[in-house]
């Protein structure tokens, strides 16, 4: 069940309530009796295993994205082999 925030309009008093969806909202503050209004409030989310990948995402434009980037970095690491094994035959 969600928690809902509410404010009293007249002490200015918030308070806490947890409450169905199809539950009619509180009307009136729990200390002075003043109207009171639901606040907006950021949830409470948790998250939890190993992550969130680009991958993860049915998104086909970011796969490709993720897929390039892969061969971009294995070509620079094949590059620098390369480039590494010509300088040590330059010195004979």
């Amino acid at each position: 069940m969600p928690i809902y925030e509410y404010e009293c309009e007249a002490c200015h008093h918030t308070f806490e309530a947890i409450q169905k969806i199809s539950d009619k909202p509180i009307k009136k503050c729990v200390l002075c009796q003043g109207k009171v209004h639901k606040m907006l409030s950021a949830p409470g989310l948790l998250f939890k295993g190993s992550g969130w990948y680009v991958t993860d995402y049915a998104n086909p434009e970011r796969k490709k994205a993720a897929e390039a980037d892969k061969k971009a970095s294995s070509a620079d690491s094949g590059s620098t082999k390369t480039e590494s094994k010509e300088s040590k035959k330059s010195p004979q």
